[in-house]
C-alpha cells in the first residue's frame, strides 16, 4: 500500500509538472519564433490583424489600413519571407503562417482579434480560425480556398507549370528556391478539409469578387459550411480590395460594426 502511495504521488508530480512546463511553452511560444514581423499599426480600440496575399505585403492594403483604424486597432501584417519579413528556418507553409501569427499576437499581448486575410492571407486566417478558434473575434476570409481545386483551372494551370518549372532549378538558384516555395503555397496548400470548417466558431463573412479566380461555387461551399457565417460578393475580380476599395470596406465594416448595435 505505501508503495502504491509513493507510486501514485511520484505520477501526480510528474502530470503536475508535464501541464506547468506544456503551459510555459505555450505561454512563451512567441519567443521561440525565428522570426520577426515586420508590421504597420494605426487606431486604436479593438484589434484588426490585416494578412496579405502571395508574394505580396502588407501595402496591399493601403485602401483599407486609414479607413478601419478609425475604429479599430489595425496591425497589417508582412508574412514571412514576404515584405520585410525575413524568411527565418521554419517551413515555408501556410499552417507555418498560422503558428506564426499566434507567436505575432501573444508577442504583442493579443488574447483575440479580428481577422481579415486575403487570398493566401485568408488561407491563413481560416486555418488558424480553425486550430485556434478562441483568438478569433470576427473572421474575414477574402478570396480564400480549401484547396488548389478551388482556383479556376485558366489560372491554376500556369501556376502549377511555373512551380514544376522552378523546382526543376530549385537545387541550383536561390530565386527558383525561392520561387518554388512562393508557387507551392498556391500548388501544395492549405489542403483544409470541408468539415474542418465547422470548427470555427467566429461570426464569419465569406467575400469575394464577382469575377474571382476562385470558384464560385468553391467560395459557397465555404461559406456554407461555417457555422456562423454570411458570404458577400463585391463587383471585381480576385483583388477587390485594392481595385474596388470603397465597395470592400462599406461591406467589411458593416459586418464588423453589427456586433456593437
Amino acid at each position: 500500500m505505501a508503495e502504491d502511495k509513493i507510486v501514485f504521488s511520484l505520477f501526480i508530480k510528474f502530470e503536475i509538472n508535464v501541464r506547468i512546463n506544456d503551459g510555459m511553452k505555450r505561454k512563451n511560444r512567441c519567443a521561440e519564433l525565428d522570426i520577426e514581423h515586420f508590421y504597420r499599426e494605426s487606431g486604436q480600440g479593438e484589434p484588426l490583424i490585416l494578412l496579405h496575399g502571395n508574394g505580396e505585403n502588407c501595402e496591399y492594403f493601403k485602401g483599407q489600413i486609414e479607413e478601419f483604424s478609425r475604429f479599430f486597432h489595425v496591425y497589417a501584417i508582412d508574412t514571412r519571407g514576404h515584405g520585410r519579413t525575413p524568411r527565418g528556418y521554419e517551413l515555408f507553409t501556410i499552417r507555418q503562417f498560422a503558428e506564426d501569427l499566434l507567436g505575432f499576437m501573444d508577442k504583442h499581448q493579443i488574447d483575440k482579434a479580428n481577422l481579415l486575410g486575403f487570398s493566401d492571407g485568408g488561407n491563413i486566417a481560416m486555418v488558424f480560425a480553425i486550430h485556434y478558434p478562441e483568438r478569433v473575434d470576427s473572421l474575414i476570409l477574402n478570396g480564400a480556398n480549401l484547396n488548389a481545386k478551388g482556383v479556376k483551372w485558366t489560372v491554376q494551370l500556369p501556376i502549377e507549370l511555373g512551380y514544376r518549372i522552378a523546382k526543376i532549378f530549385s537545387g541550383k538558384s536561390e530565386a527558383a528556391k525561392q520561387n518554388t516555395e512562393m508557387l507551392g503555397l498556391m500548388v501544395n496548400d492549405p489542403n483544409v478539409e470541408v468539415e474542418e470548417l465547422s470548427r470555427i466558431t467566429a461570426r464569419t463573412l465569406v467575400i469575394a469578387g464577382t469575377k474571382d479566380m476562385i470558384k464560385d461555387e468553391h467560395t459557397r461551399l465555404i461559406a456554407e459550411h461555417i457555422p456562423k457565417s454570411r458570404l458577400a460578393l463585391v463587383k471585381g475580380d480576385h483583388f477587390i480590395a485594392s481595385k474596388n476599395p470603397d465597395e470592400f470596406n462599406r461591406v467589411v465594416l458593416e459586418f464588423l460594426q453589427e456586433k456593437r448595435k
